[in-house]
């Protein structure tokens, strides 16, 4: 490992490569008083985790360029100087060691993202500011058929994340009633995510539509707690399963990503039982690599078993055979999709009628 002066570029052997990194001392997150190359040396501690949630998945880069700072804006457009923005398309001037997987946005358009394969290329992704990983839930070898469906508990105004673990403990009694596996992680803010790993052949259509059923499923049995309506006018004072997580070119950020705040907060593996004792400020860029030496990877098992995603999808047709609950609005980038019901706020269609 290269060491430099102050403020000149230094080079890091990561792995079998070796990884330059310019402005090493630049603030990337001022409260917690974090560096660029503390960033780096994050990533590289908690590699194994990192690289194991990223494998051969086609990954959009959330890049701070100049760091969490006051004013910077996050913005869709890639390339913007002086702001945040998604990186959807692999970066020129890529290392050779840089693979890439070919994705069809739900336009129809295509792009060639990154695709991590080792941890040089999270360290190399990190000098260009980026902060947070957002990996599609497929891999390189199939980017049709995701192999995770992933149950995201987002606390309302009025909730916190008490609430979210509440619901979390639902989820889990769900899971166990299927035969499933569940891995829950912090999101690095009030929410969790919980993943569960599935077989590879059915559509994101199909996978969306399992999520719809599992979201309505615990919003029967804790209905005071849980919400599944898109529009926030409607959602009051609960937690929204976000279904749509599973919608083509929807990402999380994965398991061990920093997030872009303040305090340099990760998102982070937990234990379900430790889940009431959590507490999510605690996870952070300085702390998380001493929790990741004692307890190792938490997910070090998530591709060990691959669910059957039938049931799910057993229980949407009832759901709209013998409910006749239609299918829910889609992402606002998305085109108009079939079944899909009007994709206008409540609010806005009553004025119109």
């Amino acid at each position: 490992m290269a060491v430099s002066r102050h403020g000149e570029p230094l080079e890091l052997d990561v792995g079998e490569r070796v990884v330059r990194v310019s402005n090493p001392e630049r603030v990337y997150f001022p409260e917690a008083g974090v560096t660029k190359i503390d960033l780096v040396r994050y990533y590289i501690a908690v590699a194994d985790g990192a690289v194991r949630a990223l494998r051969q998945r086609p990954t959009t880069l959330e890049r701070w360029p100049n760091g969490v700072v006051e004013g910077a804006q996050l913005t869709q457009r890639d390339g913007t100087p002086g702001d945040a923005f998604y990186q959807k398309r692999v970066p020129r001037n890529a290392p050779d060691y840089v693979r890439t997987t070919r994705i069809t946005f739900p336009s129809g358009r295509t792009a060639d993202e990154v695709c991590v394969t080792e941890a040089a290329v999270v360290a190399w992704a990190v000098n260009l500011g980026t902060i947070t990983f957002h990996p599609w839930p497929v891999r390189g070898s199939d980017v049709d058929h995701p192999d995770e469906l992933r149950i995201d508990l987002d606390p309302q105004p009025g909730t916190g994340f008490a609430e979210a673990v509440a619901v979390a403990g639902e989820a889990r009694v769900l899971l166990g009633e299927l035969g499933w596996i569940g891995w829950p992680k912090t999101s690095g803010g009030r929410g969790l995510h919980i993943y569960v790993r599935i077989e590879p052949r059915w559509t994101f259509t199909q996978v969306r539509h399992a999520a719809i059923a599992f979201a309505r499923e615990l919003e029967r049995r804790r209905p005071d707690l849980v919400t599944t309506s898109w529009w926030k006018e409607e959602r009051g004072v609960k937690v929204f399963v976000d279904y749509n997580q599973n919608a083509r070119d929807r990402t999380i950020a994965s398991a061990y990503s920093a997030r872009p705040r303040s305090w340099a907060p990760v998102s982070t593996p937990v234990h379900w039982d430790e889940l009431p004792d959590v507490e999510p400020r605690d996870f952070t860029v300085r702390s998380v690599p001493e929790r990741f030496e004692r307890l190792g990877d938490l997910w070090a098992g998530i591709d060990d078993t691959h669910h059957d995603l039938s049931p799910l999808l057993q229980w949407w047709e009832r759901d709209v055979a013998e409910h006749g609950l239609a299918d829910l609005p889609y992402p606002p980038d998305h085109p108009k999709m079939a079944g899909e019901p009007r994709r206008v706020q409540p609010s806005r269609a009553k004025k119109t009628t």
